[in-house]
Formats: structure tokens, sequence, C-alpha cells
């Protein structure tokens, strides 16, 4: 498989920098790591986000909704930067840090890894399903049917499901669908 790494649009990546010289911004509490770096930071590895809603999720119903660049201070990646298409461009969401960014570099990892052994191209892409919070990168084959996809589930992954491993999507998306919804804790319920 061979890993073809997106372009993102000029106006994404300009949201990211402008972010990045922002003192509002980096008083974000996920951008704590940003904030006295031992070098200069730098947007790497920038992935297409894609949103998939429904209670029968298929691949070709998601649609994208930005780009999250991984910010790496140095050799290490320190946090990540989503950006969100608008009418006029892309403008800077929000900084993340915590499990999924490990989880993010590591799932990277095993789809280089893959890339090894198989002669598909594959686009890296990360997928979030809101109703059962979950994400996973999606390892899509431009060429290929959406159902022979690849989805790698980030940790922390929802009951039923491997983080980590790869799964054909074909096989995923359905126990995604049968999985119970999250819902969120209402404050003074029970």
């Amino acid at each position: 498989m061979t890993l073809q790494t997106p372009q993102p649009p000029p106006s994404a990546l300009r949201a990211v920098l402008a972010a990045l010289d922002s003192e509002d911004a980096l008083r974000q509490p996920a951008a704590a790591a940003l904030r006295h770096p031992a070098g200069p930071l730098l947007p790497a590895h920038p992935l297409a986000v894609h949103v998939l809603d429904g209670p029968r999720p298929e691949l070709t119903a998601a649609r994208r909704t930005g780009w999250r660049f991984l910010i790496k201070d140095g050799s290490e990646v320190a946090a990540a930067a989503e950006v969100v298409q608008g009418a006029e461009g892309h403008t800077f969401s929000h900084f993340t840090a915590g499990p999924y960014l490990d989880s993010t570099v590591r799932a990277l990892r095993q789809a280089w890894q893959l890339a090894q052994t198989s002669r598909a191209r594959r686009q890296p892409r990360l997928l979030t399903f809101p109703g059962q919070y979950a994400t996973a990168l999606w390892l899509h084959g431009p060429d290929a049917d959406p159902a022979s996809d690849l989805l790698i589930p980030l940790a922390p992954a929802p009951l039923g499901v491997t983080a980590h491993r790869a799964y054909p999507a074909a096989d995923l998306l359905p126990v995604l669908a049968r999985a119970p919804l999250a819902r969120p804790l209402l404050l003074g319920s029970s």
C-alpha cells in the first residue's frame, strides 16, 4: 500500500500558522504544551477530517468538515490543531491534546507499516462518529470500492471495537451501527 499524504488547501495551513502565532489561541488548555516550545512549532501530517452520522453509517455519506494538523515541537508531536471549512476558506477551531493525539500518531505508524506490505494506494483521513464518541484513521482507496477501505479505530474505542486494529470498513461500520449511541450526561440526573 502506498500512503498518499493529502495536500491541504492553503487557507487551512494559513489558519493553523496564524493560530500558532496567536496568544489568544495558545491560551486554550489543550495548547499548554505549545506555550514554551523547545524549538519552532511546525504543522505536520495534515489529515482531512470527515464526520459520519446516522444509524446506518456508510462511508459515501461522510462529509468533510475541515483539517487536523499534528503540531511538532522538534521531533515530538505536542498537540494537534483543527481548522474548519467556512464560506471564505478555513478558520482555526481548536487545539487538542490527550489520548486521541498519541493514538493518532500510533495509527499513522501502523498505516506506514501496512503500506510496506501492499500495493494499494490509500489516503489517510480522520473519520469521526459523533454518536459513538469514536474516531478512526480512515485509509481511503481513491481507486477502489469504499467498502474495501480500512479503518483503524483510535483509543479509546467504543465497546466491542479494538483500538489500533485495522478493520475493513465493511466489517467495522455494521458494528458501530449496532453500538449503543452515547448519550451526554445531564447535570443533576442520576
